[in-house]
This record gives C-alpha cells, sequence and structure tokens, in this order.
C-alpha cells in the first residue's frame, strides 16, 4: 500500500461505532486518502432516558427548540481537533484533511469546521445539522470555511433528524461556503448505495 497523501476523518452516529464506516470506506477503494473512523466516548442520553451509549455529545431532544449539550459539542470538536494535529504530524497538510460525520458525528464536523483556524480541505455531512445554530456568530473563528469543499447529503423520509432540518442546514451553509452541495436520497436516517458514490466522487475530486 502507497503512503497516504490525504486523510477523511469521520465521525459515526449516536449509539454506533467507527467500524462499520470504516468497512464503507475501505470498500470505496480510495488509494491515497486514510479514513480515520473513531469511537466516541460512552456518556448518558437523556432522549434515550439516560442510557449510557457511545455518544459525541448528549441528546436532550429532537425538537428546533431543545436545548443543546454546548459543553458536549465543544468537548467532541477538540477530540476531532487532536485527531487533525495527529494526522499534521504525520505530515498531512491542513488543507489535505477532510473531516465529516454521521448524523451527531457530522454536527460535531459542522461545528469543527466553522471553530476552526486551520484551511482543512472540508466537510462530509450526512443526514446532519448545524448544531449551536443559535451561537454561530460565536462559534464561528474565521472565514476558513469559505475555501472549503462541503458536501451535504440527507435522506427525504428520515424520521430522526427531519429532511428540514437538512434544508436548513444547508441554507445556511451555502452562504458561507463557495464549493458548496446538498444531495438528498430517498431514504431514511440511514446511507444508500447512492450517496456512498456520491461521497467516493466527491473524496476524489476534492483529495486528488
Amino acid at each position: 500500500q502507497a503512503r497516504h497523501t490525504a486523510t477523511l476523518i469521520f465521525l459515526h452516529g449516536l449509539g454506533d461505532t467507527g467500524h462499520g464506516w470504516a468497512d464503507c470506506f475501505r470498500s470505496m477503494k480510495l488509494q491515497h486518502i486514510k479514513c480515520v473512523c473513531p469511537n466516541a466516548p460512552i456518556n448518558s442520553v437523556t432522549l434515550n432516558a439516560g442510557m449510557k451509549m457511545p455518544s459525541w455529545f448528549d441528546i436532550i431532544g429532537l425538537g428546533p427548540d431543545s436545548p443543546e449539550d454546548e459543553e458536549g459539542i465543544k468537548a467532541s470538536s477538540e477530540i476531532l481537533q487532536k485527531l487533525i494535529e495527529e494526522e499534521e504530524k504525520a505530515g498531512i497538510s491542513a488543507n489535505r484533511i477532510m473531516i465529516g460525520g454521521f448524523s451527531q458525528g457530522g454536527a460535531v464536523a459542522l461545528h469543527r469546521a466553522l471553530a476552526t483556524d486551520q484551511k482543512l480541505a472540508g466537510v462530509v455531512g450526512l443526514s446532519t445539522w448545524l448544531p449551536l445554530h443559535r451561537k454561530l456568530d460565536q462559534v464561528k473563528k474565521s472565514d476558513h470555511i469559505k475555501e472549503m469543499a462541503i458536501f451535504q447529503a440527507h435522506g427525504t423520509e428520515d424520521p430522526l433528524v427531519p429532511f428540514r432540518w437538512g434544508e436548513i442546514t444547508s441554507k445556511v451553509l451555502a452562504s458561507m461556503c463557495a464549493n458548496y452541495s446538498f444531495h438528498n436520497y430517498p431514504m431514511a436516517h440511514t446511507s444508500c448505495p447512492e450517496e456512498l458514490a456520491d461521497v467516493k466522487k466527491f473524496l476524489e475530486t476534492n483529495l486528488p
């Protein structure tokens, strides 16, 4: 295997692990792109009656006005930042590092993209939303997001993170970023072969 020249760091959704996503990316046979799929810490989740499960931050409710776990989002955003720094130490420059995630993992990646002072290659946000949307002015640290490539995708039949949230997020991101695309697929809160084929194309185009 040739040495990788680019990296994707991808965060899984609530209650999941990184293994399934690692298999997905492995099956894409991305020649020079290394895919890092870390596991979330185990935390209790309010929405699931306080049950402990892999979670990047607490989910208190699913309504647009539900309170958000700002501390947890920021803590996981820092975990993601450390993974970015590890790749940089291994010789991959920030503009060859893409971040992303599914559902709450994607929310952490979008938060990091806004809060970063680095020019990252871009973001892959699947079935996700922009967290802390009421505080975007405080979250946004730089205009680097303008230069990033962003791929956002959502299932039109999503019963957990409503498609409408994806649309609202897409309007905000499109206003900030020149190289932005929003894709929808007739699916629930999941992924599908068409979506994964589009993600592969996006990665190969933006991390040549």
